[in-house]
């Protein structure tokens, strides 16, 4: 699941300033489960930008806004408008921008992609960076979860466990507990190479 924030509403209603009639897409998916992208979230935001007399021409909640197919779907019939504010990850808003012409902007910052615990509450676990390596450190990405991106084992920061850069588990002595128990841990003493960020 791709966790989402919502943007400062000064940041939208800047963007958006030469913008008369709006259209707003939520997400099904993700932001809706973020809390930041459903139908509450939609009306929510309608609501701001009608007391700042901006006209709301149309609303929905997309299924999936990243999926291409939906979302051409949704925009065969919609009145005239100037611009859409999408409350949806940097995919979605970019899968309506492709499709059509006039200006696309996103409500939402993207964070990263998570686990959900509960509804609301996500635990960081992917930055989808492309080349994947959790199956060299027992199916933990060092590269997310550990502050400061180490490769090659930890820092030595962390304390009873808790990572010396904020208040999170230290990925490394989830990496090492994890490959112990599976008999893997002599394969932590293989160097590897800094990730090519390319």
């Amino acid at each position: 699941m791709i966790v989402t924030e919502k943007k400062k509403i000064e940041d939208i209603l800047e963007k958006i300033r030469d913008c008369k009639k709006i259209v707003i897409f939520g997400c099904g998916d993700c932001a809706t489960l973020c809390k930041t992208g459903g139908k509450d979230e939609v009306e929510e935001l309608k609501k701001i930008l009608e007391d700042n007399e901006k006209q709301v021409v149309y609303t929905s909640v997309i299924d999936i806004s990243c999926d291409e197919r939906i979302v051409k779907k949704e925009l065969k019939n919609l009145p005239e408008y100037d611009c859409i504010i999408s409350l949806s990850c940097g995919t979605g808003t970019q899968t309506v921008g492709d499709i059509i012409e006039k200006p696309v902007f996103s409500g939402l910052d993207s964070k990263y992609a998570g686990s959900t615990r509960r509804i609301g509450h996500f635990t960081e676990k992917c930055s989808l960076c492309g080349e994947c390596i959790i199956n060299d450190f027992g199916g933990i990405c060092p590269i997310t979860r550990c502050s400061k991106h180490l490769l090659n084992g930890p820092c030595g920061g962390s304390v009873d466990g808790k990572c010396e850069v904020g208040d999170k588990d230290c990925a490394w002595v989830l990496i090492y507990k994890r490959m112990k128990k599976q008999g893997r841990e002599k394969e932590l003493l293989q160097y590897r190479k800094p990730k090519n960020w390319k």
